[in-house]
């Protein structure tokens, strides 16, 4: 199998995001340690975590149903444009004197924004980058280049604060995001099959959350996220508080603790493939959130840096544990035609899950104390192990999600403008009268794969005059999406679709119409 690093555009843009990522950690680690001059509040500290994950949670759908309708690139371009304004007025507003809580915060929010737009795109982008059978592979080593970035960037900047301050970090984040736009510029990108109209951008939104609704193998990956962050985000958000007021740190010792992290993460990368051939990815998921949830209680109970940096490095091995499980998880639950919208919902609910978490954790800790916040975090993560239980995650060979193609054109007479509906579709089936009951259990998948691929309405019905034969029915706005129908059914779908056609019975297969309102 070809490496992923053997694609120059990858490879090109691989390194300039470690780049990216590393200004964006120092960022972080400027922003948090900034807060904690201009405010004594551990909320507020807490807040910066929430400014950072909130607009990601507001924008990631509409930035999803962007980058599925219209040119990646130049969304990725447009992203990283305003990353580059935002950091910039951060960095020129801070070594100006002028820093103040609230312009931190709306800075750091700004930032998110140029994250939330950028994410999707990016991701949806990999496979259009690499060949298919390197796609694992590809989407493991982004994983590892953010946590090479993770373990790389809280050093840095804790030691670019200690000697010239956090506006030197904010500068030099402005700096990182030149090479990530640089790739872009030089990255010409195929053109798409554009046989039909791209969507429109409120039916795009439309059809990213009804996919996600009739996704079964999504819905799993998004309960998961939700479980596992909304606990988890509680070692994140109070960590400078831990570092500041619990262990008397300056800010090159809480960089060191935020690089004890990114260490760990990296070695869980390296160990993830070995674990994977041993271990299940259900099991995997259940052994890192107990020791995420170990490593939370533990840094409450910490006397200094030398137990608090072990504690990290397994926390950090146990989130890039998760992380990775999930990821992956959400990139196999979802077809090409759907992807940066799918995948934005994921990271939707993986950053509303932080963003909620963290205010929820600095509120706790403004009340009883940062240790009392721990410790419940913790428990909430053993708890929420019920979800592991209830909704297993599956492994990489569950769904081929490959577009079929195997729906023959519509059998129409002349030519059907695109926005002419809405359709009908009406599919006749013989079956055994003994069997009905039995078809109808089989086609009940059907009904979830109509739905969710822009049926607005489904039914089956058995004619009352001649047991046995059915009419299979389901309604579509217009003929375009029923057209965009025929391009998004899987190979997943089609062995649900034999399945209940093998209760067909006669040489001919069934009989479909297509009905459409008066143009």
């Amino acid at each position: 199998m070809s490496s992923p690093l053997s694609s120059p555009v990858f490879r090109a843009l691989w390194l300039a995001t470690i780049v990216s990522n590393i200004g964006t950690w120092m960022h972080d680690v400027g922003a948090a340690w900034l807060m904690t001059s201009l405010s004594p509040s551990p909320l507020m500290v807490a807040l910066v975590q929430a400014a950072t994950t909130f607009p990601l949670f507001l924008l990631a759908l509409p930035a999803g149903a962007l980058a599925d309708i219209v040119d990646r690139r130049k969304v990725l371009i447009g992203a990283q444009l305003w990353t580059l304004c935002a950091a910039g007025g951060l960095a020129a507003v801070t070594l100006a004197g002028w820093a103040s809580p609230a312009l931190l915060l709306g800075f750091t929010v700004a930032l998110a924004c140029g994250a939330a737009m950028s994410a999707p795109a990016f991701q949806a982008s990999v496979p259009e980058l690499v060949p298919r059978a390197a796609l694992t592979q590809a989407v493991a080593l982004n994983s590892t280049g953010i946590n090479i970035a993770r373990a790389v960037g809280p050093a840095l900047g804790g030691v670019i604060i200690a000697t010239a301050g956090s506006g030197a970090v904010f500068a030099l984040n402005a700096v990182s995001v030149t090479g990530v736009l640089i790739v872009l510029w030089r990255w010409r990108r195929a053109p798409g099959d554009h046989h039909l109209p791209p969507e429109h951008f409120g039916g795009a939104l439309a059809a990213g959350l009804r996919f996600a609704v009739r996704a079964p193998a999504l819905q799993v990956v998004l309960i998961r996220a939700l479980a596992f962050f909304l606990c988890a985000s509680a070692l994140w958000a109070l960590l400078p508080v831990v570092a500041r007021r619990e262990l008397r740190l300056d800010a090159l010792g809480y960089g060191v603790l935020l690089t004890a992290l990114g260490c760990g993460a990296v070695a869980g990368a390296l160990l993830l493939p070995w674990l994977r051939k041993r271990v299940p990815v259900n099991a995997l998921t259940v052994i890192a959130a107990l020791l995420f949830a170990g490593a939370t209680a533990a840094l409450a109970l910490a006397p200094g840096l030398a137990l608090a940096i072990p504690v990290l490095v397994a926390a950090g091995m146990a989130w890039i544990a998760m992380m990775a499980a999930l990821n992956g998880a959400a990139q196999l639950a979802v077809p090409g035609w759907v992807k940066a919208r799918a995948l934005a919902i994921y990271l939707l609910v993986f950053q509303g899950s932080m963003t909620a978490g963290a205010a929820l954790w600095g509120s706790i800790a403004l009340q009883a104390g940062t240790d009392a916040a721990l410790f419940a975090a913790a428990g909430g993560l053993v708890v929420a192990l019920i979800a592991a239980w209830r909704f297993p995650l599956s492994g990489e060979d569950a769904l081929d999600l490959a577009p079929s193609l195997h729906w023959g054109a519509p059998v129409v007479a002349g030519e059907i403008a695109h926005d002419r509906g809405p359709v009908l579709v009406t599919i006749e089936y013989r079956i055994d009268p003994d069997q009905v009951a039995a078809f109808a259990r089989a086609m009940a998948p059907m009904q979830r794969v109509r739905r969710r691929d822009g049926a607005s309405g489904w039914g089956l019905y058995e004619d009352a005059a001649m047991p046995g034969l059915m009419i299979e029915s389901f309604t579509v706005p217009s003929w375009v999406e029923h057209l965009r129908q025929h391009v998004r059914v899987t190979n997943a779908d089609r062995t649900d679709q034999d399945a209940a056609r093998a209760f067909h019975l006669g040489p001919q297969p069934p009989v479909v119409r297509h009905w459409i309102a008066p143009g």
